[in-house]
């Protein structure tokens, strides 16, 4: 990266930040934002961090968590189910090394909601809200309202001391415009995460802010710093909300100049080729065709997410996939799509993670949630695929307190509706603040002083020890 686009880097943060973002949205970081975090009695138990592994695109929840053997044909599908580490619990054949870890996995079988498009869904999902567009894809740019998890997570506990608060990886999800739900909403561009980027090519990772010309010191930034602040203090100049936030993110990009956790977090060749392996990476062979390069991508992302969890990032979002079309979305051939291509590496990564956090002691302490923005119809089509179905699908929960070896909520015969325990991805919004110690009935506000609940459910606590 040249001098001048260092300089852009920093005053801008991926452009959209130059202005705090010129739509207006959370333009007010100095008052009209209020909340209250309240100490939920968790003490020693609430998580230090959350991984969320966001499987775009939505797999079946009856080929993998939640197998309907004496449905129809039509519904059951060719998959047959094995027996796991938890007696009585089965999932599917494609997933044997899921089915070794149980024991730590909770599986809510009763998510729902009513997006049957990917981005109203994707918003839903990740902001416990539905999009203000309603149940709709976005074919051009929106301005994000809702604050993403992560955002919200990070705004509650702004005063927390770390590096990198969210981070996110390793792209933005949506090939035709970003679906709005991944970045700080109408809490400010603050808010939004650390972006992180994926080479599968060179199997490597690279975050903007820490790139810095070697002869560009840290003293020559500090100073710019200083007369950014004093332009500030123009009275002309200070009034603007904009000044407030470009101060902040100055200051930031500063300070992860000169960090030491995370970078090196990034530095995941450091890894052994043995641990590299146990997640799906094979460092000998990076370019062995599209398809093997994305298999060892997506292990890649898992274990730079425990990589970030040890250098105590707070909130970590994995984007399994980038674009419609070539993701989970199998309205076409469902089960040779999920038997070749999207279990294995998905199956063999995850695994893995759970494993390394309980090896590495930090596996109470994380809270791991691996899902989609739905699951895939119990009717299978004339094309052998399944399509969009967001009445019911599961979410796997491990770590961060869950009992493990658990079964919550359960959905009918055909995998159709939930017949006990319904859950929204509202009340998994509310789960995961509460697990943070974070008051999910605390107010926020947006940019009009307008006040919101951090969260519109419940948490699910009977999921947790």
């Amino acid at each position: 990266m040249d001098h001048i686009n260092l300089q852009n880097a920093l005053l801008t943060r991926r452009q959209a930040l130059a202005l705090g973002g010129a739509t207006g949205v959370g333009l007010n970081l100095g008052g009209l934002m209020r909340a209250q975090a309240a100490d939920t009695n968790l003490g020693n138990s609430a998580i230090k961090s959350c991984v969320v592994l966001f499987y775009y695109g939505g797999p079946s929840h009856l080929d993998t968590f939640d197998m309907k053997p004496n449905a129809p044909d039509n519904i059951r599908g060719p998959f047959k189910s094995i027996a796991t580490s938890v007696p009585g619990i089965r999932i599917s054949e494609h997933q044997p090394h899921t089915s070794k870890i149980m024991h730590h996995v909770s599986v809510i079988r009763s998510m729902h909601h009513t997006n049957r498009l990917h981005d109203s869904a994707s918003t839903e999902t990740l902001t416990g809200r539905q999009s203000p567009q309603g149940d709709r894809e976005e074919f051009s740019p929106i301005p994000q309202f809702f604050p993403s998890l992560g955002s919200s997570v990070t705004y509650m506990r702004r005063d927390q001391d770390h590096e990198v608060h969210h981070a996110a990886l390793p792209w933005i999800f949506r090939n035709v415009v970003d679906t709005p739900c991944q970045g700080g909403g109408f809490l400010g561009s603050t808010y939004d995460p650390f972006r992180i980027d994926g080479d599968a090519s060179k199997l490597a990772f690279k975050a903007e802010m820490f790139n810095r010309p070697s002869d560009l010191s840290i003293a020559r930034l500090k100073q710019r710093q200083h007369l950014l602040e004093r332009l500030a203090t123009e009275p002309s100049l200070n009034a603007l909300p904009q000044s407030i936030e470009l101060k902040q993110l100055y200051g930031k990009a500063i300070e992860l100049m000169q960090s030491e956790r995370v970078a090196k977090a990034l530095r995941i060749e450091e890894e052994s080729d043995e641990t590299r392996e146990r997640y799906g990476i094979y460092p000998d062979k990076p370019k062995v065709g599209r398809v093997v390069a994305g298999h060892q991508l997506r292990g890649q992302n898992v274990l730079l997410a425990r990589r970030l969890v040890e250098a105590e990032v707070p909130f970590i979002n994995v984007y399994d996939f980038r674009v419609q079309g070539q993701n989970w979305d199998s309205h076409n051939d469902n089960f040779n799509e999920h038997k070749d291509r999207l279990l294995p590496p998905a199956d063999k990564a995850y695994a893995a993670l759970i494993e390394d956090l309980e090896d590495r002691g930090l596996l109470e302490t994380t809270l791991v949630i691996a899902l989609g923005e739905f699951g895939r119809t119990p009717k299978i089509n004339g094309n052998a695929g399944r399509d969009h179905w967001p009445d019911c699908y599961s979410v796997a929960l491990a770590g961060g307190g869950t009992k493990g070896g658990f079964m919550y909520g359960e959905s009918d015969r055909l995998g159709a509706y939930p017949i006990s325990n319904a859950v929204t991805p509202a009340d998994l919004a509310a789960t995961i603040f509460w697990r943070f110690g974070i008051n999910h009935h605390a107010e926020i506000h947006d940019h009009l002083n307008r006040p919101y609940r951090l969260a519109d459910g419940e948490p699910i606590k009977d999921v947790f020890v």
